[in-house]
């Protein structure tokens, strides 16, 4: 979700070739480099969809999906833009509604705001299966987690920021 340039999508579908991903944003100028090289490698398994997230029903059947990715997305700090958070409870709540029973939900990100905000509304509402606040200085971080990096994290990484990841189920 909010997949950017499309890397998570990309570099999942590289790794899981069985599996297919769907990388989702609403700037479809930004997802033109993953759409890209996603048909350049002949990635028949990766697809991109330009709409908001709250629309993620619209498209996807209950228990359909079993994974979600949310990736580095704006942490919105302001307290008028909790709402557009995309661990917020209502869009949480649209997340549950597609995904299988037990379906993960992933979030990385380098705020430590966001990642504290979700591990409370998570902690609520769901289970958390994995959390850590810099899971590059973290020897059992997931390996799923730490193989692909996008253009913002090479940044962060490059600025020795703490790059922080959950897994939880809803």
């Amino acid at each position: 979700l909010a997949c950017g340039r499309g890397e998570y999508a990309v570099g999942l579908g590289e790794m899981f070739p069985e599996k297919n991903f769907i990388g989702i944003d609403i700037k479809g100028n930004r997802m033109y480099l993953g759409a890209k090289k996603a048909l350049d490698n002949n990635l028949h398994n990766v697809r991109f969809l330009r709409t908001q997230i709250e629309m993620l029903p619209d498209y996807f059947a209950k228990d359909e999906v079993d994974e979600i990715w949310i990736t580095f997305p704006d942490p919105q700090i302001k307290y008028k833009r909790t709402k557009h958070r995309l661990t917020h409870p209502n869009l949480l709540d649209a997340y549950k509604s597609v995904l299988k029973p037990e379906g993960l939900v992933h979030l990385k990100t380098d705020s430590e705001f966001l990642f504290g905000y979700t591990l409370g509304i998570v902690s609520q509402i769901g289970k958390i299966e994995y959390a850590h606040h810099n899971i590059y200085n973290n020897s059992d971080a997931p390996e799923v987690a730490t193989a692909v990096q996008t253009f913002y994290e090479n940044q962060f990484l490059e600025e020795k920021k703490a790059i922080t990841y959950m897994k939880f189920t809803l």
